[in-house]
């Protein structure tokens, strides 16, 4: 294989994808809740991607697009991720919002900050990015990196697909046998249940559970144990490079948080986000590319979507020359548009 030749494609998923699906949520493990659904949610899911994709849509609606990761060399499929078009209407979509009040006395010559956890449904109207996982045989060569800016690229292809706003929410801490101890410490005495058994239903209803159970009084940060104190807002270790991803990307961390692990929760705006932004429209043309730039290489229309990382050489502002291979894994022709997001030299 050529060193300008992909190494993995990222495509839109298909109806056939449930196995791989099944297979990733195994070595997903506790509280990576949008895998955790029974495989006929994740079929039904797959099937209303399929439909997204298809579909002639003018504004953002319910839709939720599945990407797939296929190694090439094998055609083994090691990664998914995903973009849900709107999320907060139905259904909601529950947060603590971490608000800081100052508590004062006169007669007793005190004054502090203490922080509540207040129950939201801010991000109502927004896009979500998110279900990013990568096989740990494949964590290598950036390939969860071109994963994650994949799904910026596939906003970028249909923009009013989407909203102004585009969320992620990371997995906050749970321990390797699925317990979380922000979920002990608060979600155990309203729920009476455990956490993968809230985390299942709210990966697979409404979340009317959660306005049924959850208090809707403010709740004292103080009142935790320590343990849970020091998990708020903290991800999964497994969750840090994407965060760091995030970050890059220009997301920010606003004192929202998962009302179940304490996870946080990254905002941006969609036309902010760096990949977005960078990215332009090319004419691709097929050739021997020598050392050439890292890019991203993806179809321009969002039916159909294909992304990969490649190495190009640049003939203009608006062409580029990509390997034969490279052209073939994306379905792409020379002489065709393509959207392309060049890396920094090296």
């Amino acid at each position: 294989m050529n060193a300008a030749d992909p190494l993995y494609v990222i495509r839109a998923a298909r109806a056939d994808d449930l196995p791989y699906l099944l297979s990733l949520r195994e070595l997903a493990g506790p509280g990576f809740t949008s895998l955790m659904a029974e495989e006929a949610a994740l079929e039904k899911r797959l099937a209303k991607s399929v439909a997204a994709y298809a579909a002639d849509l003018t504004e953002p609606g319910p839709e939720r697009y599945l990407l797939m990761m296929e190694h090439l060399p094998t055609g083994a499929i090691v990664g998914t991720a995903a973009v849900k078009a709107t999320i907060g209407m139905m259904p909601p979509f529950f947060n603590f919002r971490v608000v800081t009040v100052a508590q004062a006395s006169l007669a007793a010559k005190r004054r502090f900050d203490m922080n509540l956890l207040v129950l939201v449904n801010e991000h109502h109207g927004s896009s979500e990015v998110g279900s990013l996982f990568v096989h740990p045989d494949h964590r290598a060569a950036g390939a969860g990196r071109a994963l994650a800016q994949a799904r910026y690229l596939l906003i970028a292809a249909a923009p009013h697909r989407f909203h102004k706003e585009v969320v992620s929410e990371l997995r906050g801490v749970v321990d390797a046998a699925g317990r979380s101890p922000f979920w002990e410490a608060l979600g155990r005495h309203f729920f009476r249940m455990d956490f993968s058994e809230a985390d299942a239903i709210s990966a697979t209803t409404d979340n009317q559970f959660i306005l049924d159970l959850m208090p809707r009084s403010p709740i004292y940060v103080d009142l935790l144990p320590l343990e849970a104190q020091a998990v708020i807002g903290k991800c999964h270790v497994e969750g840090q490079g994407a965060m760091r991803l995030l970050e890059w990307e220009g997301f920010r961390f606003d004192h929202v948080i998962d009302i179940f692990d304490g996870g946080p929760l990254l905002s941006a705006p969609r036309d902010q986000i760096r990949t977005h932004r960078e990215s332009r429209l090319v004419r691709v043309e097929a050739g021997r590319v020598e050392k050439g730039r890292r890019a991203l290489l993806a179809r321009a229309a969002l039916k159909d979507f294909s992304c990969a990382q490649v190495r190009v050489t640049l003939l203009a502002q608006d062409a580029v020359c990509a390997s034969p291979a490279a052209l073939e894994a994306l379905g792409l022709k020379a002489g065709e548009t393509a959207r392309i997001w060049v890396g920094d030299a090296d």
